[in-house]
């Protein structure tokens, strides 16, 4: 039964996350250019710079966390441990 609701549970937790980037971008349209030490990018929508943000975030997580926890790890693999 948990098989079945984590991806539902990550499902709507993603599209939340999804709608309320769409929503803040939306009621804030105005651009800001961001500045890191000497570089300063383009001016950009408040939103499309949230949603690359949250958009890098999960792909270096999904990459990161797997290993670092243990996840997808057979069961014979954890019991030469």
């Amino acid at each position: 039964m948990q098989k079945f609701i984590s991806p539902i549970l990550c499902s709507i937790i993603l599209a939340l996350w999804v709608s309320g980037i769409a929503i803040f971008s939306v009621q804030n349209s105005t651009e800001i250019s961001l500045r890191f030490i000497a570089f300063q990018s383009i001016d950009m929508p408040v939103g499309v710079i949230l949603a690359f943000s949250v958009s890098v975030g999960v792909i270096i997580s999904s990459i990161l966390l797997p290993p670092l926890f243990g996840i997808g790890q057979t069961k014979e693999r954890q019991e030469d441990f």
